[in-house]
């Protein structure tokens, strides 16, 4: 592994995209701990060290800020609009046909234009969570923004500070495409993980300060043994067996012999934990636009949804196992009409043995899909779940990083070798992987 890492530093192409990578990340970090305009950072950090409903929902979306939320910094809103709107178009694709049969005949173009809705779909959602995430805390927190709301001489600073999130949103947004096109990896992934693998240091102190020397050792054995079940079963594959037709031309003979279509048991990655967090935090931001309502009955409905979406409830974990679970099956069958491995097959002459082409092998390779997925599925959820679990047993869901950390961070890191792998094999060098 070494090795493959100093050949990659000695290619020169690979050295920049490597260098280039690690500079945006920093950058990324730094602007994390530019405040928003007027923001009181010590009632911040009291708010979120004194626990409650408000600031476990904050810690959820703080995952998908990249750690920007506790700082409250420009790009406190981080990716998760972005990751919205990718849930919102996707849900969408199945419902109108037309955009299916956009993607599947304008092939690039097509996705280039979903691409481009996504970015307009993105500017309002960030400035909703934005605001969502500011009555969230001066919900809780009264005057830690200066100067934000809606009386005498206060439009200017509000609008100004809602702005500067949205536009820090769209920064980040900006920084994981240029990542993804000019770097190595899928740059909105790798800002999650910069946000996750930052907040490692906090953890283990919060860990030392509560239970010492045996609360560190413990979450350090169970990290390491999720680690363990989560590269396996990220590697796990049925594969599937395919046979190809002996082609004659002339005198000579083309093609002929069997290989085989590894099938993936987790296809989805850990985009089903991304999904289930973002749709599940999103009643809790709108409840906030209604838990300073006159009426009581809007004020107490809107402070329960708060609570259970926080979760702190005892219904969050089944509720977020079966999101898990769906998202799971849900994106995998879209992965899998995007791939069409039976229309695929059939040009190239390849066939299921047994199964006969076309329909038929699309149906069979469904089915065994929907089996696998059902593995990958529950182990998704039983991540999901675990920092309950953990809690209900040790008092505290504090670990050295959540376990829906710990998958974004295994799945980005190996995804991003893989790519490193790729590039090394183009140029003839052993890679990471043996």
């Amino acid at each position: 592994m070494i090795d493959a890492l100093r050949n990659a530093m000695k290619l020169p192409d690979l050295r920049r995209r490597l260098l280039y990578t690690l500079w945006l990340l920093v950058i990324f970090r730094m602007a994390s701990n530019i405040p928003v305009p007027g923001v009181d950072r010590d009632q911040l950090a009291n708010f979120l060290t004194q626990g409650g409903a408000a600031s476990q929902l904050l810690g959820l979306i703080d995952l998908l800020s990249g750690g920007a939320v506790a700082n409250f910094s420009v790009l406190a809103a981080g990716v998760y609009p972005y990751v919205t709107a990718s849930i919102v178009l996707q849900l969408l694709i199945p419902i109108f046909p037309k955009l299916e049969n956009m993607l599947k005949e304008e092939g690039e173009e097509g996705q280039r234009k979903l691409n481009q809705w996504t970015f307009y779909l993105t500017v309002p959602l960030a400035a909703l969570q934005a605001f969502g995430q500011i009555r969230l805390v001066m919900a809780s927190v009264p005057g830690v923004i200066a100067g934000f709301g809606f009386g005498a001489g206060q439009w200017l600073s509000t609008v100004t500070i809602l702005v500067t999130m949205t536009a820090g949103t769209m920064f980040a947004v900006w920084l994981g495409e240029l990542i993804t096109e000019q770097g190595i990896g899928n740059g909105l992934s790798l800002i999650i993980l910069g946000g996750i693998v930052a907040r490692i240091p906090r953890n283990v102190f919060s860990i030392w300060t509560s239970d010492h020397v045996t609360g560190l050792i413990v979450f350090t054995i169970i990290t390491v043994l999720t680690m363990f079940v989560i590269v396996y079963v990220q590697e796990g594959e049925r594969r599937l067996k395919v046979q190809y037709g002996k082609r004659v031309r002339g005198t000579k003979i083309y093609g002929g012999g069997s290989t085989y279509i590894p099938l993936k048991v987790n296809t989805a990655g850990m985009i089903p934990l991304i999904f289930a967090q973002s749709i599940l935090t999103f009643p809790a931001v709108v409840a906030q636009f209604f838990v300073n309502s006159s009426n009581p009955t809007v004020r107490s409905l809107a402070q329960s949804t708060i609570d259970f979406f926080s979760g702190s409830s005892l219904g969050y974990a089944p509720l977020y196992f079966l999101a898990v679970v769906g998202f799971t099956y849900f994106y995998t069958d879209i992965m899998v009409q995007q791939q069409n491995l039976a229309e695929t097959l059939q040009r190239q002459g390849g066939f299921i043995p047994g199964v006969r082409p076309g329909k038929r092998t699309e149906a069979h390779i469904n089915n065994i899909y929907r089996r696998i997925t059902l593995v990958g599925a529950l182990f998704l959820g039983a991540v999901a779940v675990l920092p309950f679990i953990v809690g209900a047993f040790m008092n505290t869901r504090v670990m050295l990083i959540t376990s829906a950390g710990l998958l974004i961070v295994v799945g980005v890191v190996v995804d991003t070798m893989r790519q490193l792998e790729a590039q090394l094999l183009m140029r003839h060098y052993e890679g990471f992987l043996r």
